[in-house]
């Protein structure tokens, strides 16, 4: 049975009026304790921070490796911020015309704070790599730890900024200020954050992996030289790129996902129920509006407190180092199901508006199984440790082509068995939102309880990006060995960190893709409410010929996307594989490693930074201009077009992540030893399959759950200018 919109805290509860005022002050404490949390976890990311900085980064040869990559990165980013600034600053100027200059606002915070997490958890990262090497020396027990407090940094500023610059704006400008359009100047925020992770996911994918394509196929194959070899032009470049992709990359696109996870729910509300800033604090709305809050609280002090038991032991073996470093994940999950359940029942328990408040504790706790199960499913197609990454190790003995089959099928496999967990989460995140309520006003309980399941996915966040953050670290780390020419049992260590870091870093990928679909999916909906509300009308019927058209062009667009960043990818590394060729047949005795003789890794820098910035502008573009064009076109066709690009958009990008992961492990596993180890030509396929995967796993991959969300977004801050 529906309920009223707006039903008085506790009515007919039997508490005084004086109980009920102290009741809802404290529920509108709720964003400023999310903020406090926010706060706590910058103090963290600083603690982290001076720790690393403390430990000694090594001899003088691996301190200038470690000044060469930080200075290519920072260039880099640089450039990359002043060419975004500007796509910024006219997207800011078109929402301060068409929706609300407090809009503009908010999504320049939101636009900003990404690119602060991004640019200070690369500082870190790249003061972190020959600290970890230098560790690496006294083991992974001394290792493991500092590549993991590197990580934190970039984990902590993600998760602290995102966190605290979404609960300034809903404070100021939802509590105190009260503006008009309220909810849609709160959902701009979400949108700055998608700018920015858009960009800098393709634009730092494009420059990783063009740079790794051409050392790994030159130096590798055709010269016959170790990764990270000092001979290498590339090296530098692609030692660069793991922290310009792999780390600010990554931590504006998880950036993005945490805040989008929590506006979602908060938008879902406003939307359905034709909320004003006024009406945010009235009884049920308020304790709505407040549990996504309350979550993100929640899971940030968990996340705080599981950071401090990642300890590393003195084994390489991986499962050993996966174990040490999924502690602090696994308890910071276990203390977020227990403050779940409490919350529920704290924000729901006596209002009678709710038939059970442990439904919404449900829907949030399936979120969370589900995003750790995609992980977990995720590292199963990708670890050595398991069947299908074997399998495509044995394929590579018969050459290149049967190493790229086995690992597309693996990838496509994995679609099936993840596509499969979401399902599941959707259908008891609805079940459980269907349990705590019916309906309020026109907005449905199991809607609501799919759109808080994403919180589930990201609510520990900070320590998910840390662990996902100390993969490149480990990776720079090996490199900086291999080029200081330290012992070899300085590299078995790093090797092992680095390749655990591929794991983890696809278990990160499954987290974010998951709570993509499930934010879309809610922010979608609020779409379809923000038509409704501007005199609208928005239907889904694939028999009108407008709905299905759109589905047909949202089903394209991930594909032409792929394409398009794939093929970036392919020019920019074609380029690179040229230098790198050039400098070994015209450089003198760099080849045979002749005493003096060093590569021009410089210029290499230069190709890739040049190439992505160029090459990331029209996939960028792209995914923010098609949804506004449809929007003003036709309502039905955008709505079609958004439910196309949702489905496909999740499917392709579990495929290529986890397609990626497996062949760069089996290129890893191949590496430690079997099936003729480095130089063979089992190792030399796999090298090529590779090769194949960098783009997949790192440059169009991580994109497509940006693509789907911001897309959505764009169609949801623009709802009442397309109807208008």
């Amino acid at each position: 049975m529906a309920r009223p919109v707006g039903m008085p805290w506790s009515a007919n509860s039997g508490t005084t009026a004086r109980s009920k005022h102290e009741e809802r002050r404290s529920l509108n404490a709720i964003p400023y304790l999310a903020l406090l949390s926010a706060l706590m976890g910058l103090v963290l990311a600083g603690y982290f921070y001076r720790n690393v900085k403390a430990a000694p980064p090594g001899n003088d040869r691996m301190v200038h490796l470690m000044v060469e990559i930080q200075k290519g990165a920072r260039a880099f980013l640089r450039q990359e911020y002043a060419w975004v600034a500007v796509f910024v600053a006219a997207m800011a100027a078109v929402i301060g015309i068409l929706i609300a200059p407090t809009a503009a606002l908010t999504y320049v915070i939101g636009a900003s704070l990404s690119a602060a997490a991004g640019y200070a958890g690369m500082t870190v990262a790249t003061m972190a790599n020959a600290r970890t090497t230098n560790a690496a020396q006294d083991g992974p027990g001394k290792a493991l730890p500092i590549a993991f407090r590197g990580g934190a940094v970039m984990g902590f500023s993600v998760a602290g900024l995102a966190l605290g610059g979404l609960a300034l704006v809903y404070i100021l400008f939802v509590l105190v200020a009260e503006v008009d359009k309220a909810f849609e100047v709160v959902t701009a925020y979400g949108l700055g954050a998608s700018s920015i992770a858009l960009f800098a996911r393709v634009g730092g994918g494009i420059y990783t992996k063009a740079a790794d394509i051409g050392a790994d196929l030159v130096g590798k194959v055709e010269a016959g030289i170790p990764e990270d070899d000092p001979r290498n032009p590339a090296t530098i470049a692609d030692n660069v790129g793991d922290n310009v992709g792999d780390v600010a990359g990554m931590g504006a696109d998880l950036f993005e996902s945490y805040a989008g996870s929590i506006i979602a729910p908060i938008a879902l509300v406003a939307f359905a129920l034709g909320l004003s800033a006024e009406q945010a604090t009235v009884g049920t709305n308020l304790s709505l509006l407040s549990f996504p809050l309350a979550i993100a609280f929640a899971g940030m002090i968990a996340s705080i407190i599981g950071s401090f038991l990642v300890r590393g032991g003195e084994s390489t073996d991986s499962r050993a180092l996966s174990k040490a470093l999924h502690a602090g994940t696994n308890v910071a999950m276990a203390l977020t199901v227990v403050a779940t359940l409490g919350i529920a029942y704290w924000l729901f328990g006596d209002n009678p508006a709710f038939d059970n408040p442990f439904g919404l504790a449900v829907a949030v706790i399936g979120g969370l199984v589900v995003g750790w199960a995609l992980g977990k499913t995720a590292e199963f197609y990708t670890s050595d440790h398991f069947g299908p990454v074997k399998r495509i190790a044995d394929q590579a003995r018969t050459g290149p082509a049967t190493t790229i089959l086995g690992g597309i099928s693996a990838g496509m496999v994995s679609v099936a068995a993840s596509v499969g967990l979401l399902v599941v989460g959707v259908a008891v995140a609805y079940w459980g939102g269907e349990m705590a309520f019916d309906s309020i006003g026109s907005l449905d309980g199991g809607i609501y309880g799919i759109a808080v399941a994403a919180i589930g996915m990201l609510a520990t966040i900070g320590v998910v990006v840390s662990v996902d953050a100390y993969g490149p670290i480990a990776d720079n780390a090996g490199g900086i060995a291999e080029m200081a020419e330290l012992d070899p049992s300085v590299r078995e260590v790093t090797d092992a960190l680095d390749s655990l870091g591929n794991t983890t870093a696809a278990v990160a990928k499954g987290f974010a893709v998951g709570s993509a679909a499930l934010t879309a999916l809610a922010l979608f909906k609020s779409f379809e409410f923000a038509v409704a509300q501007a005199g609208g009308t928005l239907s889904l019927d694939v028999g009108q010929v407008e709905v299905f058209i759109g589905l047909f062009l949202g089903a394209m667009l991930p594909f032409l996307f792929a394409a398009l960043t794939i093929d970036a990818v392919g020019r920019a590394a074609q380029k690179m594989i040229e230098e790198v060729r050039r400098q070994f047949r015209e450089i003198p005795g760099l080849r045979e490693g002749l005493e003096g003789v060093s590569p021009d890794s410089a210029r290499c820098v230069a190709i890739s930074t040049k190439a992505s910035l160029r090459e990331m502008v029209a996939p960028g573009i792209l995914a923010v201009a098609i949804p506004l064009v449809l929007g003003f076109i036709s309502i039905e066709v955008l709505g079609g077009f958004l439910a196309g690009a949702l489905v496909t958009g999740f499917c392709l990008a579990i495929f290529m992540a986890n397609a990626g992961g497996a062949w760069d492990n089996a290129k890893k596993y191949i590496e430690s030893g079997n099936l003729g180890g480095k130089g063979s030509d089992p190792h030399k396929a796999a090298v090529i399959g590779d090769t194949v995967g960098d783009p997949f796993k790192d440059t169009a991959g991580p994109a497509m759950n940006i693509l789907i969300k911001v897309m959505t977004i764009v169609s949801l801050v623009f709802a009442s200018a397309f109807v208008g």
